[in-house]
């Protein structure tokens, strides 16, 4: 492959990735209200901080849209949460965890779907 044809699979990989990183966090989040282990979605899905960071700092290198940036929010809030109730605890049930979940993935999709309406127009 030239140099040309690597960069730009590239700059295509790294607009994608954090969709798939915010879809794996919200199969793995449905799954385990179900009681529902599946590994390989954290193998594929797991984020540490590193990654993430990577990808917030390519997102701004190559000049992606707040659009695409929602996704990485949407995982970093997640993430952040699921630590959260991991080591301190968040005190609600299994069910109003979820709804808790559930809700803010559909404020992050109202604003996602916003961003990407809004940066439709300005084109």
């Amino acid at each position: 492959m030239d140099r040309i044809r690597l960069h730009n699979l590239e700059i295509k990989v790294i607009k994608v990735i954090p969709m798939l990183l915010a879809l794996t966090a919200l199969l793995n989040t449905l799954l385990s209200y179900f009681y529902m282990e599946v590994p390989l979605l954290s193998y594929i899905g797991g984020v540490s901080i590193l990654p993430l960071l990577f990808l917030y700092l390519s997102s701004y290198a190559f000049g992606f849209c707040s659009y695409h940036r929602m996704f990485l929010h949407y995982v970093s809030v997640n993430w952040v949460l699921n630590i959260y109730d991991y080591y301190i605890g968040i005190p609600l049930s299994d069910k109003e965890l979820l709804m808790m979940y559930l809700i803010i993935t559909g404020i992050f999709i109202f604003i996602i779907l916003y961003l990407h309406q809004k940066s439709l127009k300005d084109r």
